[in-house]
């Protein structure tokens, strides 16, 4: 394979000191990492950043005369909403790349649809509803606390301790401010309980990595088990130095078997590729329920999914030399 051109196409981070750079800025230590193990794989390679000026976009991809992409954009100039638009021009250039499609891309990002979806395929997920300002119109059987998440943005933007909401009288100040900043709201009964993230990898049947969990021991009582922005980004915030990565090995048989087949069900559904992480919640009556479903997430060596990879014994640059096999099987190249 090493004829192949690889384009690491990212979208374009904001500068530092702007709101939520931190997020934004970590595309860069996926492309760094990406262009590591891609060096040591002797794969030629080029970075092409993805921004709104699609002519030079389309202009340094035919110069550079890429054959297969990493496509690493989770918007466009920041704006959430385009992430599938990066993955639809390489689509109408030919060029086959990493992960899912513009379409599963675009379904997946949105929350409503992901939640509808859900709830129509009998997959558990928390009840909700959708606030677009106004009235507040919550459906009954809704039970408090409540939490609070921005309906297209990802990487824990807009999620934050005030997310969580316990009395339905602190409901629509807090409904205001969130949707003052991020536009519409997802409103979601939440789950306190055990979260576990589970990465799949493969195509078109995907195999199931190391099951992680995330660990909230640390957590004082005032404080929500929630991996909230700050948790995410904020390397010296507590809910940072709190929240560490597991991979607990004495979770019941049947538990584990729930939580893969939970996963691959999702991954089916939304018609995803390559690699994605499904997100559950364990509740107190041992249910699990689906938080998220993250089609595209994070490649830096640190992020869940190479974690999970790593723990299955495959290492960063074999993970990125299966992304080349799988990329270019479908490709024929």
């Amino acid at each position: 394979m090493k004829h192949l051109k690889v384009g690491i196409i990212h979208n374009e981070p904001i500068p530092k000191g702007e709101p939520n750079w931190e997020s934004s800025a970590d595309v860069l230590a996926q492309v760094e990492a990406i262009e590591g193990a891609l060096t040591e794989l002797d794969q030629p390679h080029v970075r092409i950043p993805f921004t709104r000026d699609l002519g030079c976009f389309v202009s340094k991809v035919q110069a550079a005369g890429i054959t297969l992409a990493f496509n690493l954009c989770e918007s466009v100039d920041e704006d959430p909403l385009l992430i599938g638009h990066p993955a639809a021009v390489l689509e109408l250039l030919s060029i086959p790349f990493t992960g899912s499609s513009a379409m599963a891309l675009l379904l997946s990002t949105d929350k409503l649809t992901v939640k509808r979806l859900l709830t129509a395929s009998c997959l558990r997920t928390p009840a909700f509803f959708l606030y677009e300002g106004g009235e507040v119109l919550r459906p009954a059987g809704l039970n408090f606390p409540v939490i609070l998440k921005p309906r297209f943005q990802d990487a824990s933007i807009g999620i934050e301790q005030a997310s969580v909401v316990e009395k339905s009288t602190e409901l629509l100040p807090r409904l205001e401010d969130h949707y003052a900043r991020y536009g519409a709201i997802l409103v979601e009964e939440y789950v306190a309980g055990r979260e576990f993230n589970v990465s799949l990898f493969g195509y078109p049947k995907a195999q199931v990595m190391p099951l992680a969990e995330i660990d909230f021991s640390g957590f004082p009582a005032d404080l929500h088990r929630i991996v909230s922005y700050k948790a995410k980004w904020d390397e010296d915030s507590f809910e940072y130095q709190h929240t560490q990565r597991i991979f607990p090995t004495d979770l019941p048989e049947p538990l584990q078997l729930t939580m893969r087949r939970m996963a691959q069900d999702c991954f089916g559904l939304f018609g995803l590729r390559d690699y994605a992480r499904v997100d559950l919640r364990l509740d107190q009556q041992g249910r699990l329920s689906i938080l998220e479903i993250n089609a595209n997430p994070c490649l830096s060596p640190d992020a869940g999914f190479p974690a999970a990879v790593t723990e299955s014994t495959m290492s960063y640059t074999e993970m990125v030399g299966e992304f080349i096999r799988l990329v270019s099987l479908r490709g024929a190249l």
